[in-house]
């Protein structure tokens, strides 16, 4: 990824900058995520430069998650495992409504909960200390973890909402709504603005974020890489 112009243009490399640098394993042009909290890597420069660094932090087999502005021409020692276009979305930065839901906390005790929910619903990447990267809600209903939201990359002004899901029984009862106003809320209440990310085919989910305040950005491309 060349270099950003814009803070949110290279959301992953600046994450792991600034707010989550605890968590970063850096390399010259290249930085990952410890890979317990999370797949994602990102880099400064060209797409072919930023490969051949982080493949010197990543052991063979591992994984990565990457946003590219320009998919690179080759990808030696890896493997394209999938990917696509992605959407970025941004909050305007006005008020959004609290839910009247009961919403609870999620921690380290609920993890077999929450690893279990997204990996049945594949909202994106989501490993076993990625509950640490920021606020993580949840909905329950009748003991189950229903649905959850919270927050992922961290940008100075910036909170991004990510894992927003709801398990397939529960569907219809606008819990996915409820707490991606209630994680954007608290976003704002503390003076930065909320950004997403979203496949571009899901009218249905852009359609929401659409009425909770959220407008689209840009397009990138991105890929779950392995590395051989």
């Amino acid at each position: 990824m060349t270099a950003a112009a814009h803070p949110l243009d290279n959301p992953i490399w600046e994450s792991l900058g600034g707010g989550h640098a605890r968590f970063a394993q850096s390399a010259g042009s290249a930085r990952r995520f410890t890979p317990e909290v999370s797949v994602l890597a990102g880099f400064s420069g060209e797409p072919e430069e930023g490969l051949a660094a982080l493949a010197g932090l990543t052991a063979p087999g591992e994984s990565a998650g990457v946003f590219f502005t320009r998919f690179p021409d080759a990808h030696p020692g890896w493997t394209f495992v999938r990917g696509g276009e992605l959407l970025q979305m941004v909050h305007g930065g006005g008020a959004i409504a609290a839910a009247a839901r009961d919403f609870v906390e999620l921690g380290a005790g609920d993890v077999p909960e929450m690893l279990a929910l997204t990996a049945r619903t594949k909202p994106g990447p989501f490993s076993a200390r990625t509950h640490e990267l920021g606020l993580y809600l949840g909905v329950r209903d009748g003991g189950r973890l229903a649905a959850l939201s919270g927050e992922r990359l961290k940008l100075p002004g910036w909170t991004e909402i990510s894992a927003v899901c709801t398990h397939p029984d529960f569907l219809g009862r606008g819990y996915a709504g409820a707490l991606m106003a209630e994680v954007g809320r608290r976003i704002l209440a503390r003076g930065e603005r909320p950004f997403l990310h979203v496949l571009p085919g899901n009218a249905r989910a852009i359609a929401l974020y659409e009425r909770l305040g959220f407008s689209r950005r840009r397009l990138f491309r991105y890929a779950i890489l392995r590395r051989g």
